[in-house]
């Protein structure tokens, strides 16, 4: 099991102040290193997804594959709205360090590629989609694990709240794209 720790943050009591207005939810009372570098991959991590699902809304052929990337860019980008919303609030960082050594203690920041959105940029029509979904399917795995790290080791109400949705849909989402590859 990986296991997230103190990457230079202290357990702090402050209420969110949203300053956009979609990110209404607020993430009051307590929060730890858990809860701030959390959020901190999870910004990093829905970087990486927006930039593959506009890939396929651009390049997918299929309307359900272009459908599903439509609804995760619009999800994902409130995501990171609330979550760098809820680090400015509590006045961390909204980036992580991406050094590998920096992570080392909590199994390191999952990451997809340089090389894989390379390669995915270059695949064309049904190989794209292939690629697309094979690659989107190991990405959303990786948030469903770091949802679960901070189920367990989090202490803040809304972040731990905010990795059980992520878990929840990002396993939904795994099970449509499983169908989408087979079809």
């Amino acid at each position: 099991m990986l296991l997230l720790s103190a990457c230079g943050t202290a357990p702090q009591t402050q209420a969110t102040q949203v300053t956009d207005a979609k990110a209404v939810v607020q993430a009051e009372g307590e929060h730890n290193d858990t809860d701030v570098m959390y959020l901190q991959m999870m910004v990093a991590h829905h970087e990486q997804g927006l930039e593959m699902v506009r890939l396929a809304e651009k390049s997918a052929k299929r309307d359900e594959v272009k459908t599903l990337a439509k609804a995760v860019d619009a999800t994902q980008s409130d995501e990171v709205a609330m979550m760098k919303s809820w680090l400015t609030s509590w006045k961390q960082p909204t980036t992580v360090d991406h050094a590998p050594s920096a992570h080392a203690d909590h199994g390191g920041l999952p990451a997809t590629g340089p090389e894989e959105i390379a390669a995915l940029r270059k695949a064309k029509g049904k190989a794209f989609e292939t690629a697309f979904l094979n690659l989107f399917v190991a990405h959303q795995h990786n948030a469903v694990e770091m949802a679960n790290l901070e189920a367990a080791d989090g202490v803040n109400a809304e972040a731990k709240a905010f990795a059980e949705r992520v878990k929840l849909s990002r396993t939904d989402q795994i099970k449509q794209m499983l169908t989408m590859i087979n079809n």
